[in-house]
C-alpha cells in the first residue's frame, strides 16, 4: 500500500514538473528570445515579428536599434526630442549610426564579391575541361576508320554505288549517267 502512495506522489512531482517546463517554454516563445538581443531597444516589427537586425534595401526599418543604448545616446535622445535645428550635424551623425550599421547607400554599393563568384565559375570550368581533356586521352579509344578523310570519301563513294537516299540525299545530286556531279 505505501509503494502506491509513494508511486503516485512520485507521478504528481514528475506532472508538476511538466507542467513548469510547458510553462517555462511557453514563456520563452512568447518573449521571443529577447535575451539574445541584450539591451537594445525594439523599435518596430522587423522581418516576420523577430528581433534581429539587417541591413536591406527592400525591408529599411529593422526591428531592434543597431547599438546598445549609452549615456551620451540617452542624453542625445533628450536633445533630440527639440528642435533638430539645435542638433550638430556630428550629432545627428551620431544618431544616426545608433540606430542603423549602414545608410542605404552604403547598402546598395558594390561589395566586390562578384570576383570570388567569377573566380569559382572559372575554376570549376576549368576543372571540367581538363577532366574533359584527360579523359579523351585516356578513356576512349582510336577514332574509327571511317573518321578519316580516306573512309568518308569511301562512305560517300558507297553511298552513290548503292542511290541512298535519291531523293534529297547524296545520290539525287549525282548523275548516273555520265558519272559525276550534277
Amino acid at each position: 500500500m505505501s509503494y502506491v502512495l509513494r508511486l503516485s506522489r512520485f507521478n504528481q512531482l514528475l506532472n508538476v514538473n511538466r507542467v513548469q517546463k510547458c510553462i517555462a517554454m511557453i514563456q520563452a516563445q512568447s518573449y521571443h528570445n529577447r535575451e539574445l538581443i541584450g539591451k537594445r531597444e525594439v523599435v518596430g516589427f522587423g522581418f516576420n515579428g523577430s528581433y534581429n537586425y539587417f541591413d536591406a534595401t527592400d525591408m529599411p526599418y529593422p526591428a531592434i536599434r543597431f547599438r546598445e543604448e549609452s549615456d551620451e545616446i540617452k542624453r542625445l535622445r533628450e536633445k533630440e526630442k527639440n528642435d533638430w535645428k539645435q542638433l550638430t550635424l556630428e550629432e545627428k551623425k551620431k544618431l544616426y549610426r545608433h540606430n542603423f550599421c549602414l545608410t542605404l547607400s552604403e547598402v546598395d554599393a558594390p561589395t566586390g564579391e562578384w570576383k570570388m563568384q567569377l573566380a569559382v565559375v572559372l575554376f570549376t570550368v576549368s576543372l571540367a575541361l581538363y577532366y574533359f581533356a584527360f579523359a579523351r586521352q585516356n578513356f576512349y579509344g582510336p577514332l574509327p576508320e571511317t573518321m578519316t578523310p580516306e573512309g568518308k570519301q569511301r562512305t560517300r563513294d558507297l553511298e552513290i554505288l548503292y542511290k541512298t537516299n535519291p531523293i534529297f540525299g547524296l545520290a539525287s545530286k549525282f548523275d548516273y549517267e555520265k558519272g559525276d556531279w550534277k
